[in-house]
């Protein structure tokens, strides 16, 4: 396995629907949209074995003080294997020295953030407007 970890790769539409309807993410029925989601993020770091697509995680910011990552992905055969750690990892080298670093996490995800390095953010409570119907 030769892993590739990107800051300034190009990304294929097909190959990306292709990574989020592998983790059932709903964004994958708005192609046109996540497309254009992903070109317009502060940062977007990709992960590609022998060229192949295998994860993405990206990045919205004020670029000075706060930054939230809203997609961590990584195609399930990958998983456990350190993938998305080193996606992480790019993202929080960064944006080290940032205020705050914000994310939301549900189900398994919780743990794995946790490992990373982020805590519950004090006594708040997750809240939202969403028109999804996955996690």
């Amino acid at each position: 396995m030769s892993i590739e970890i990107s800051l300034t790769d190009l990304l294929a539409m097909d190959e990306v629907i292709a990574l989020y309807r592998a983790n059932d993410w709903s964004a994958a029925d708005k192609p046109e949209k996540l497309m254009a989601a992903l070109k317009n993020s502060h940062s977007l770091v990709t992960a590609r074995d022998s060229g192949k697509l295998i994860g993405l995680g990206n990045a919205i910011s004020d670029g000075h003080l706060v930054v939230y990552y809203p997609h961590l992905l990584v195609l399930p055969e990958y998983q456990g294997q350190g993938v998305g750690k080193k996606l992480m990892l790019v993202m929080q080298q960064r944006y080290q020295g940032f205020h705050q670093q914000m994310l939301t996490a549900d189900g398994d995800a919780v743990g794995f953030y946790k490992a990373q390095g982020f805590t519950r953010a004090g006594k708040t409570e997750p809240m939202w407007v969403y028109a999804g119907n996955d996690h």
